[in-house]
């Protein structure tokens, strides 16, 4: 399809519109999940896309981690949201990585493009100040289970911010096929998994009716070659991947071709 000049920068890459990669975590397949040689690596591999996700410490400082707890990660008891950044800055994830801050994110790699996820209600308004502070509203997306959370980064920052479809969008965009009215979308993509609760979410029927809503659809966490294959087929905009070099090596082989609403996939 004949995309306008409406979509955001975020998703103008350099190849647009091939499909482009995002390294989820970083190259997480091999590394350890968001870390600094994490992201470096999926970098090295030409990847432009980097996901992860932020939380806010009891001082303000957005860190870099996903999950709620410290455990998993660090082997360290609590929550983020209860330490300090000094604090934290005592741990090591798989007891080497420090947790990185993600203003060094923004300025080690200030080419890259980052999709965050802000894990708590407390992240939001640091990460609107940063966001602001670095001038990143062109290589930032912001996504999130939480639609109160993406339409108070909407309202607040306006169209300078990319922002992914909330979970009411996606669920308005899949029952539009049925006939039903999906409304008005304030996103500027779509980054879902395949499927959702055994429902599958993603074909080329899906693809189009987004397409037609010059909405790009990003699709996560892919990790198997047969599977990167089939959703390049239906004519996916994105895939996010903890094993980069796999899909680099796929999306390099690429040749797209554009249709009505959508694209084609030809490989070997």
């Amino acid at each position: 399809m004949a995309w306008d000049d409406k979509l955001h920068p975020f998703l103008m890459h350099s190849r647009w519109p091939q499909p482009a990669v995002f390294a989820h975590r970083g190259f997480s397949a091999r590394l350890p999940e968001n870390t600094m040689s994490a992201f470096a690596a999926a970098i090295a591999l030409g990847c432009e896309y980097l996901e992860t996700d932020v939380h806010a410490t009891k001082d303000g400082h957005l860190v870099i981690f996903h999950d709620d707890t410290l455990e998993r990660m660090t082997g360290q008891t609590g929550t983020i949201e209860e330490m300090n950044l000094s604090e934290l800055r005592e741990l090591r994830v798989t007891g080497n990585e420090p947790i990185p801050l993600l203003t060094e994110l923004l300025s080690e790699f200030p080419d890259a493009r980052i999709n965050i996820d802000p894990k708590q209600d407390s992240a939001v308004q640091p990460l609107l100040a940063l966001i602001a502070d670095a001038r990143a509203w062109d290589r930032v997306c912001v996504g999130s289970f939480s639609g109160t959370r993406l339409n108070h980064m909407r309202s607040e920052a306006g169209i300078r911010l990319c922002t992914a479809a909330a979970p009411s969008e996606v669920r308005r965009l899949y029952l539009a096929r049925f006939g039903l009215p999906a409304g008005t979308i304030a996103a500027n993509c779509l980054q879902i998994p395949p499927r959702k609760y055994r429902i599958r979410l993603v074909d080329q029927a899906f693809i189009q009716a987004a397409h037609c809503r010059q909405l790009p659809v990003h699709i996560w966490t892919i990790n198997d070659l047969d599977e990167m294959k089939n959703l390049l087929g239906y004519g996916v905009d994105g895939i996010m991947t903890d094993e980069v070099e796999t899909a680099m090596n796929l999306f390099q082989d690429c040749i797209w071709q554009s249709n009505v609403c959508g694209s084609g996939f030809e490989g070997e």
